[in-house]
């Protein structure tokens, strides 16, 4: 039995607590669910104080707030506006959110901007940092590496997740191929706020965290196998990338091999049955 498959009453009590549970409730379970694996993997307990980088709609804030109890406390920031989002915004999920038993064991910031050298925390301030899919939002690696040493000293632990590159099954290499059609069009952008901008390897992360003085404490390979992210991102791509490449200019050649790729994504999509990638889990000290 995986994790995933745990306690599916409990994922649907806190499914039914998001805003887009109104809209689409068996996907918001779905996607609740997933995030209750990932909390488990990171032993998130009962009075922690947790600082979540990048909560969007809150899937993961809830979760972590059910996990810490009405002792614990979430900080759940993002750098985005409260109105974007679609078709609920950032700001109407958090205050769906807010006005449930959890809202207490939570505040939220938008427009947050963790690496403003006139916000501090002491030091342990948190139990734990939490990033779930939320790194490759990120405009570079360089801007990840300078969280990362800006967090070793206010957090405990940190609780890391995100989609594994490495394509097992051929049905997982569509999603892949999506990811590295949108990173290859953010490289040349110089505003951006796509969901993927800066893609990289699992490999990539462990040494990012090296450099920077955290130490792997355990690593996990997650099943994401009923979750819808494949499907969004390859519509995602289908439909915007070539548009996107044209308008920034991208380079002649770049736009042909592109628009290759992005013909051989429809191929291969086609079928229907494209299965998300894998995603791992990394809990760091």
């Amino acid at each position: 039995m995986t994790k995933q498959s745990l306690a599916p009453a409990e994922a649907r009590e806190i499914a039914e607590r998001m805003a887009s549970s109104t809209v689409s409730p068996e996907v918001q379970r779905i996607q609740t669910q997933f995030r209750m694996q990932l909390a488990a993997d990171w032993q998130i307990t009962q009075g922690a104080r947790v600082l979540e980088i990048g909560c969007g709609q809150g899937d993961m804030t809830a979760v972590l707030a059910h996990c810490v109890g009405s002792a614990g406390h979430i900080m759940a920031v993002d750098s985005a506006s409260p109105d974007y989002g679609a078709p609920l915004s950032l700001g109407q999920s958090a205050h769906h959110l807010k006005a449930t038993p959890l809202g207490e064991r939570i505040d939220f910031h938008f427009e947050y901007d963790l690496m403003n050298p006139v916000l501090s925390f002491p030091a342990e301030a948190f139990d734990c940092a939490a990033l779930a899919h939320t790194s490759w939002y990120f405009a570079s690696l360089e801007q990840l590496r300078g969280l990362l040493l800006l967090l070793l000293p206010w957090a405990k632990r940190l609780c890391f997740s995100e989609w594994d590159m490495e394509a097992r099954p051929l049905e997982q290499a569509p999603h892949l191929l999506a990811v590295l059609i949108q990173g290859q069009v953010e490289a040349y952008k110089t505003e951006s706020i796509s969901n993927v901008r800066t893609p990289f390897s699992r490999s990539r992360f462990k040494q990012l965290l090296q450099e920077t003085g955290w130490q792997t404490q355990f690593e996990t390979l997650l099943d994401t196998s009923l979750l819808q992210d494949a499907d969004w991102e390859i519509a995602h791509c289908l439909r915007h990338s070539l548009t996107e490449a044209t308008e920034w200019n991208l380079p002649a050649k770049l736009q042909t091999l592109l628009s290759s790729q992005v013909e051989t994504l429809r191929q291969m999509a086609s079928n229907g049955k494209n299965h998300p990638l894998p995603a791992y889990s990394i809990v760091a000290q």
